[in-house]
């Protein structure tokens, strides 16, 4: 099966989950104070339906357009815009003669099963799998800038040490990206000098001009030799498997990122390599560099085990029992919570340029991986589920927030807004959200065809 194809697959069965999940938050507590509830559709059944079934008073469906998935409640203005019920006089079923505190349970019901959902998922992943993450205080040698010129904009260079981001510690490596992409500040130590440098308004936008280089940091790579290539002009010198660059040419080369400068230098001549073997010995070996600055060998890749046991870095290992993974999940679900807000933040700040970030339907198909994993499987659906917590509250009319805040304005004020004016509010919401959703998968397009 193709890639593409199990990174589909994963993303409507997580799609079909959390919408049926969502839904579900709005049924039980509507059917717990009674309401009416008429359909309950996976997806949208414009026009028709591709399964459909009435059990009591529900007709239980789904629908053709994945775009969602809804519960048509009665007596409420909702998606449907079945405003012709609206217009008979209120029947103790429906939702318009629920007092509002019943109302807004119904209302915050999806987005709460949404919430819940991901910390009972980040709770799983932390009694099942653990933590575990690369210290960043134990990186040997700092770490590499693979993407010289977006290093530059932020201040650091290959070598640095990261000490904080916005003054506060980074515990591991793997966060760098997640907290860098709303940092104001980075604090380095090179050549022993603690530098803080502050972070360019754009530096999102210099990030998302080219998404293949986002990662542009990454732990510095030992130049471990696998074996010299066949043909190659090197064949016949003493490069054996194993074989790890100490210098050339006196010149220190324990790093990819040293060696690569090195062989541009000395391309076309021959260099004096010290190297050295698995059995821990080191030796010189006279080697040749050929016009094309390579040496004609094939390089080892190490696993992050094998890199910790040469030293390069130390792996903190954390195992919860069942009673620990409970508060570990929380703490999770929330901060997986508040980095995604002020990740949204930026994007209604022009000047970051984090607009061009946003995605559609196939920007979330790539956040799954292209082979089947389940640990990857839960995380990213925990990840999603979090997203349409918090943009199903936003206080916009047609999604749950735009009815959580007109209810509460009735609690407050006293006074419920008309019929006609939550008719029109849904309409406005409608054609907001159709306007977004056209510009997310817009970005997609253009992203697949121009870059």
């Amino acid at each position: 099966m193709s890639p593409i194809a199990i990174q589909v697959i994963q993303f409507f069965l997580s799609l079909s989950l959390l919408i049926v999940l969502h839904e579900l938050g709005h049924f039980i507590p509507a059917k717990l104070f009674k309401t009416r509830v008429e359909k309950f559709y996976l997806f949208f059944d414009i026009k028709f339906s591709l399964f459909k079934k009435k059990i009591g008073e529900t007709v239980y469906g789904i629908g053709w357009l994945p775009l969602g998935g809804y519960v048509k409640i009665a007596g409420m203005i909702d998606e449907s815009m079945d405003t012709e019920q609206m217009k008979e006089e209120p029947k103790p079923w429906e939702f318009r003669s629920k007092p509002a505190w019943q109302r807004l349970i119904i209302m915050l019901g999806g987005v709460t099963v949404n919430f819940i959902l991901a910390v009972i998922i980040y709770i799983g992943m932390a009694y099942q799998y653990g933590d575990e993450y690369i210290r960043m205080d134990s990186l040997k040698d700092g770490v590499w800038v693979v993407e010289k010129n977006i290093g530059d904009k932020v201040g650091i260079q290959t070598g640095d040490k990261i000490l904080a981001i916005d003054g506060e510690k980074l515990k591991s490596f793997q966060s760098v990206y997640g907290e860098l992409f709303t940092a104001n500040s980075i604090t380095v130590e090179r050549d022993g000098q603690i530098i803080e440098n502050e972070l360019p308004s754009d530096f999102i936008s210099t990030l998302l001009e080219d998404e293949d280089k986002i990662r542009f940091l990454s732990m510095r790579q030992p130049f471990i030799i696998s074996e010299v290539s066949k043909g190659s002009h090197n064949t016949g010198v003493d490069l054996r498997e194993g074989d790890e660059v100490q210098a050339i040419n006196g010149r220190p080369a324990n790093y990819f990122d040293q060696v690569a400068p090195l062989l541009e230098d000395f391309k076309g001549q021959e260099v004096a390599m010290l190297v050295k073997g698995e059995d821990g010995f080191e030796r010189t070996v006279t080697a040749n560099v050929d016009d094309e600055a390579k040496l004609g060998v094939g390089l080892k890749g190490l696993t992050l085990e094998e890199l910790q046991a040469k030293g390069y870095f130390e792996i903190e290992e954390i195992q919860y029992s069942f009673l620990e993974a409970i508060p570990a999940g929380i703490n999770r679900g929330v901060e997986t919570l508040t980095g995604y807000a002020e990740q949204l933040a930026l994007i209604f700040n022009p000047s970051t340029g984090a607009y061009k970030g946003v995605g559609g339907f196939d920007a979330i198909r790539k956040i799954f991986p292209d082979t089947w994993n389940w640990a990857a499987f839960w995380s990213t659906t925990a990840l999603i589920s979090i997203i349409l917590a918090f943009m199903n509250i936003l206080p916009i009319p047609a999604l749950d927030g735009g009815h959580v805040a007109f209810l509460l304005y009735e609690m407050v004020s006293g006074r419920k807004p008309s019929d006609k004016f939550l008719e029109y509010a849904q309409m406005v919401g409608f054609f907001l959200l159709i306007a977004l959703l056209l510009f997310a998968n817009g970005n997609d397009i253009y992203k697949a065809v121009f870059k």
